[in-house]
């Protein structure tokens, strides 16, 4: 299973931005999805999941701000970013849950005025 993200770039703090990242090739059925983050200096967190049937579950620190959600005819995870601030500036990773856990390349968010 491959990861393809896009859709990061450069905002201004209060500014807004959707991620997606993209499964493909031995696809039979993913169950959760989801993006974590990692800032210079820090580790890898947990941003947000999504099971198949469309339960979510946030980190307290996007709630509120971020939501996750899935096509899951195009094995597809999203995540709409509103209200961003500069603590938000990191590089996201989407994964995919099918047995094991794969990961996208990465795709780096950087808020800054």
């Amino acid at each position: 299973v491959q990861l393809q993200a896009s859709g990061g770039g450069l905002v201004q703090p209060g500014g807004s931005l959707r991620l997606s990242c993209a499964a493909s090739g031995s696809i039979f059925s993913i169950n959760n999805m989801g993006w974590y983050r990692q800032a210079p200096g820090k580790q890898r967190e947990f941003v947000a999941r999504i099971s198949r049937d469309g339960n979510t579950y946030y980190a307290d620190s996007v709630k509120g701000r971020f939501t996750i959600s899935r096509d899951n005819a195009k094995n597809t995870v999203y995540l709409q970013m509103n209200s961003l601030k500069p603590e938000d500036t990191a590089v996201y990773y989407c994964y995919a849950q099918q047995g094991y856990i794969y990961w996208g390349q990465g795709t780096q968010v950087t808020v800054s005025s």
